[in-house]
């Protein structure tokens, strides 16, 4: 075996400028693929991450048809027992239990609808940074009666930590909800979606104001590995009564989800097609590799040497030809992909509106998922053995007396 890939390694380097150019012709292929695919997983990781700690969890549990009827009546109450229920699972980590509804929000004479949120502070804070994101003002405590307003929000209604806004709204069973509260704090959310409308309450306060005591909307539940997501979710619904839904991020954003998969499609046939780059390149080295050296073949043949082992220096060509190509592109690649990670591209027009649509920051980050370089290098050597099948049949095939002769 160490003969043969010794053999191998030596025949590389009888025609260097051959070997050099389908080098560089897969080394081009493999880092835009790594590149792309990157670029791709990073978008898709980003948008999944603002889902969840933003939104909804990587599930929710909610009242029966809430996500039908968003109504403040489809609310349940927040028991010990039913959040143990949750709590007390392998990889359940943090519980935000919510109450969110809608208020016209009025501030002299502007008025604009917004969304409410009203939860744990604390537990809020630990979830999604809130705290850091202030940007005036400082962060709710659970007993305030005060409220956080997100930045756009708050210069459309021209108001500043310390101003009062009044709210106006629907309580539980067609309650009038209407009060005053202090804004305590500004804060800023990248995703322009959620910084036009949002207005953060103490979970006691904003059950005040909906009349709803001692309920919720939902609990978004965060968990330490996403991959048990689905034996999580399953074990959950068994356990609780029909009283309750437990929904995935997945079913939660569906819109989201279609467009990742759409979009992959995408990157796939990208991927297709520079994968066929690489095996075209790979194929004509080996082929004229091949036909140039059919005297040799023979010669080696008719001295004893076994069809199947020259084959198999033919392959330990071609796939060192992959391989030490593959590594050199991870080279070159990984410390400009390592720089976007902590350095995402900014985006602007019409592609950042296209990515606040589905809620993701308007930001072009990369991934350094290990399944991208896996992948490339599985894929380099499966093209590699592909290419190996023409030599193959013709070292199979050939008539050692006529390829003497040639």
């Amino acid at each position: 075996m160490k003969e043969l890939i010794k053999i191998a390694w030596r025949n590389l380097w009888r025609s260097k400028r051959r070997t050099i150019l389908t080098m560089t012709s897969i080394i081009l292929a493999a880092c835009m693929a790594m590149f792309t695919r990157s670029m791709q997983k990073g978008s898709y990781e980003n948008m999944i991450s603002n889902a969840v700690k933003l939104s909804t969890g990587y599930f929710q549990v909610q009242a029966n048809g809430y996500w039908e009827n968003k109504s403040i009546d489809k609310t349940f109450i927040d028991s010990p027992t039913l959040l143990n229920k949750i709590k007390n699972r392998e990889n359940v980590g943090i519980i935000a239990p919510r109450l969110e509804s809608f208020a016209l929000v009025s501030s002299g004479k502007h008025t604009k609808g917004a969304l409410i949120i009203a939860t744990e502070p604390e537990i809020e804070n630990e979830l999604n940074k809130l705290s850091e994101k202030l940007i005036s003002g400082e962060y709710l405590n659970a007993d305030d009666n005060q409220i956080l307003v997100v930045e756009k929000l708050a210069e459309y209604l021209q108001v500043s930590v310390g101003d009062t806004l009044v709210l106006l709204g629907q309580g539980y069973h067609g309650v009038t909800a209407a009060a005053k509260y202090r804004v305590k704090g500004i804060i800023k959310f990248p995703i322009p979606q959620l910084n036009n409308q949002l207005i953060y309450l103490p979970l006691k306060a904003g059950q005040d104001f909906y009349s709803a005591y001692g309920r919720i909307t939902t609990y978004s539940v965060m968990i330490s590995n996403p991959e048990n997501l689905d034996e999580i979710v399953t074990q959950i619904k068994s356990e609780l009564s029909d009283d309750y839904d437990v929904m995935d991020w997945r079913e939660l954003n569906k819109e989201m989800v279609q467009a990742i998969q759409t979009d992959d499609v995408g990157g796939q046939i990208m991927l297709t097609i520079l994968y066929m780059v690489i095996g075209f390149g790979m194929f004509g080295t080996i082929m004229m590799m091949t036909m140039e050296r059919r005297k040799e073949f023979a010669i080696m043949v008719a001295i004893g040497m076994q069809k199947f082992k020259l084959f198999l220096v033919v392959l330990y060509e071609t796939i060192m030809i992959g391989v030490v190509a593959l590594i050199i592109s991870i080279i070159i690649t990984y410390p400009v992909l390592l720089y976007y990670f902590y350095n995402p591209i900014p985006l602007e027009g019409e592609l950042a509106q296209a990515m606040e649509m589905f809620g993701a920051e308007p930001v072009l980050p990369f991934s350094l998922d290990a399944d991208i370089f896996i992948n490339q290098t599985l894929a380099v050597i499966v093209i590699a053995f592909i290419a190996s099948l023409y030599p193959l049949t013709k070292i199979l095939r050939f008539n050692v007396l006529q390829a003497m002769r040639s």
